[in-house]
């Protein structure tokens, strides 16, 4: 094989690389409901992976195979049916084959001048997402990476709400002569969320977790004293619609009243819980949402896009681009007429995310989402159920959505014992990877938590996730 030394030299290896990739992503994606979710030795193949750039490239086909190989024998089937970790959907048909036309378009969708096709499909998915969740008219939004950035979008229109409040401009100012700004939340708020307010500055010492339990509910009472103590100085307070442990929501309406009363900016992250304003029968659970100053969600996970997507949502939309809007000489105006999202959020070079998000909604629209997530909440309950019938396991909260939190709790065990318990079958949970669902603290005790969003999800796949922890738990502790 001849050295390729120049891109330029391999443009008729365009068309054989297209097809290989294709053949290798569909004979991927044929196993991918019976693989192992973590196949037989693929960390230490990951571990082992090294060696120098190489002087003389190979050609597209060549590094095209050698990746399918190591993803065929090696990558976690995470898109798959029966990964339960850390809340992460698949990608619906449509979605994927979206975002491979993404790819192959390679669109940069920061401005209308660029990609006028990127800019105004994102313009309606922002509509339909808003739709989809019943959000207030006047709401808008970004398209971003995902719950993270999705997170620091809604709070860095905070801190610049803050500062507006105090006469002190932020953006071109930064945080130095001002007062910290306090932010208050339950035990529920999530870690991209503390992490997006120490990148914003405002710290993560800021945030006072306001608890009435070991679960981490929020003590309503004392958001109230605390809000009151402020004398009217601003403030963020963040509330939580589903919990990463449990699935639990904070009371976002008693939350959205303290909010009004005390002249306080209500940021709710809701990076999957959000999705419950999709069903009659979880849409309770989010009452108060529409209230909220900004809204955060996720998009790769129940609206299962691929990586990477998220969106955030504000009541006064216009403060995204005071925000984040930039200017240079080449660059078109932040008020031009057309959109250009990359003024309303932290990127500039920004993927198209939004041609999988509407071919998603194009291809199955409200009724679709809707009847997807009640399949998952029923499978939840499913899963609960059986829970609930094993003698050895111990369900440690309620239900409400698509997380089912317990623990292995064998006969004549000891309390002290069943951390370790817990975290050796977790561990050997992960590395049979036949299913995958990983480990938490609850309340302080070692449990499971898996989450059903993905939408391949089928009975016989949670049923088969209980069927392995009581074999692997025999092995542990037999008898």
């Amino acid at each position: 094989m001849r050295p390729m030394p120049d891109p330029g030299e391999g443009r008729d290896e365009l068309a054989a690389a297209l097809e290989l990739a294709a053949g290798e992503a569909r004979a991927y994606l044929a196993g991918i409901e019976s693989d192992p979710v973590q196949p037989p030795g693929s960390e230490e193949v990951a571990a082992a992976l090294d060696g120098e750039l190489p002087e003389d490239g190979e050609g597209a086909t060549a590094a095209v195979r050698e990746l399918a190989r190591l993803g065929r024998e090696n990558a976690t089937r995470s898109a798959g049916p029966r990964f339960f970790h850390f809340v992460i959907g698949g990608a619906t048909p449509a979605a994927l084959a979206a975002d491979w036309l993404t790819s192959a378009f390679d669109q940069n969708a920061a401005g209308w001048v660029a990609a006028p096709l990127a800019s105004r499909l994102e313009s309606i998915c922002i509509d339909w997402l808003r739709d989809l969740f019943r959000l207030p008219d006047e709401f808008g939004g970004v398209l971003v990476t995902g719950g993270t950035m999705a997170n620091f979008v809604g709070l860095a229109a905070a801190r610049e709400w803050c500062g507006e409040r105090r006469g002190h401009r932020v953006r071109d100012a930064g945080l130095a002569g001002m007062p910290q700004i306090p932010v208050f939340s339950s035990g529920h708020i999530h870690a991209s969320a503390v992490k997006s307010l120490a990148m914003l500055g405002v710290g993560s010492a800021s945030v006072s977790k306001l608890t009435r339990d070991a679960a981490g509910n929020l003590d309503i009472d004392a958001l109230e004293r605390g809000l009151r103590g402020l004398d009217g100085a601003p403030a963020i307070i963040v509330a939580s619609a589903g919990e990463v442990n449990a699935g639990a929501f904070d009371p976002i309406d008693r939350m959205a009243d303290l909010a009004a009363a005390h002249g306080a900016w209500l940021h709710v992250d809701g990076a999957f819980g959000l999705f419950a304003r999709v069903s009659p029968h979880s849409a309770h659970l989010t009452a108060g949402v529409e209230r909220a100053d900004s809204v955060s969600s996720d998009g790769h996970k129940w609206l299962n896009v691929p990586h990477d997507c998220g969106f955030t949502f504000l009541r006064e939309p216009e403060r995204l681009i005071g925000t984040f809007a930039e200017r240079a000489d080449y660059l078109p105006p932040p008020d031009e007429e057309n959109p250009s999202f990359g003024y309303r959020g932290p990127e500039g070079s920004r993927r198209a995310r939004a041609l999988a998000v509407w071919a998603t909604l194009r291809a199955y629209g409200r009724a679709g989402y809707r009847a997807m997530v009640e399949r998952h909440l029923d499978l939840a309950q499913r899963l609960a159920a059986r829970v609930d019938a094993e003698p050895q396991f111990e369900r440690l909260a309620d239900v409400p959505l698509d997380i089912v939190c317990f623990r292995w709790r064998p006969a004549g065990a000891e309390d002290e014992e069943l951390d370790d318990l817990n975290r050796r079958l977790g561990e050997a949970l992960l590395h049979d990877g036949r299913v995958f669902a990983g480990t938490t603290l609850y309340e302080g005790r070692v449990a499971f938590r898996p989450a059903i969003v993905n939408w391949r999800t089928r009975p016989e796949d949670v049923d088969l996730l209980v069927d392995i922890l009581l074999e692997l738990a025999g092995e542990i502790r037999p008898g």
